[in-house]
């Protein structure tokens, strides 16, 4: 979405805000490079996965150009501000572009956000071109950043079209499914469900294309569809974790069977075609 003002400045970085990666001097001599990207996420948090791979790919595709891309950690789980555990993270997402931890929020108040994940484009100079909050807009959001790119060098024809969407429901004019609401098995976002303090299994159901969960601790999560025991999920660390995938929207009942001690802190739904 385009600001409705031109005029709109980057906030700075806060100092002493802990980052993985190279961290930025500030935010004015980013952007008097030319164009940055500011990405807020969190990396444990579905609609933020979802949207990682074209900001991974953008990232690749238009650093030599010009584009600066940073991420904001903005937790939303107790785990999420450990920067041992969100730089493992962030690894075994393929993220190689520098995130701080905005474990206070101070940087997602700055901004503005209104959810994972919230995306904001800056022009050469530090005034706001383009931002966008939650899933969707991606080809949108790739032409802005070729049109920040040509605005800085009239001359550049080397520029790829927008990327092709990664997913049936990514394409312009598709028809989805609303999935069932995310669930907090603990009945809190604050606290995780405990395999063998809160109970040995979790039953699900749900309606949606794919079932998701925020997992924290170690060793496999057992999984039965519809009563058939279907492949285990192997937990590496903190994070999200795929439990199955549907090719359209459909309505199952999923019953999780961690090891002892696995925390679940949520289980998040995607939407699907009809």
């Amino acid at each position: 979405m385009r600001p409705e003002k031109e005029n709109i400045a980057a906030p700075d970085l806060p100092p002493g805000i802990p980052w993985i990666g190279e961290e930025p001097a500030s935010m004015p001599m980013l952007t008097a490079a030319g164009p940055s990207l500011v990405h807020f996420l969190d990396f444990a948090q579905l609609n933020s996965i979802r949207t990682l791979p074209y900001v991974i790919e953008w990232d690749r595709r238009y650093r030599d150009a010009g584009l600066r891309t940073i991420g904001v950690q903005a937790p939303r789980f107790e785990f999420g501000s450990d920067p041992g555990v969100v730089a493992a993270g962030l690894e075994r997402l393929g993220v190689d572009f520098p995130v701080a931890i905005d474990a206070r929020r101070d940087l997602w108040h700055a901004y503005g956000c209104e959810g994972w994940p919230s995306l904001f484009l800056w022009s050469l100079g530090g005034a706001l071109s383009w931002f966008h909050f939650g899933e969707g807009e991606y080809a949108a959001t790739e032409e802005a950043i070729q049109a920040e790119l040509r605005e800085q060098d009239a001359l550049r024809q080397d520029l790829p079209p927008p990327m092709d969407p990664l997913r049936p429901t990514d394409g312009p004019g598709a028809r989805v499914m609303a999935p069932s609401p995310e669930l907090f098995p603990s009945d809190s976002w604050e606290r995780p469900w405990i395999a063998g303090v809160d109970g040995e299994e979790l039953t699900v159901r749900y309606e949606a294309g794919s079932a998701h969960a925020t997992l924290e601790g170690s060793g496999e999560v057992g999984l039965a569809l519809d009563g058939v025991p279907i492949e285990p999920v192997a937990i590496a660390g903190a994070g999200l974790y795929d439990l199955v995938r549907h090719r359209r929207h459909q309505s199952h009942e999923l019953v999780l069977r961690p090891a002892p001690g696995t925390s679940i802190w949520s289980v998040s739904f995607a939407a699907g075609v009809p």
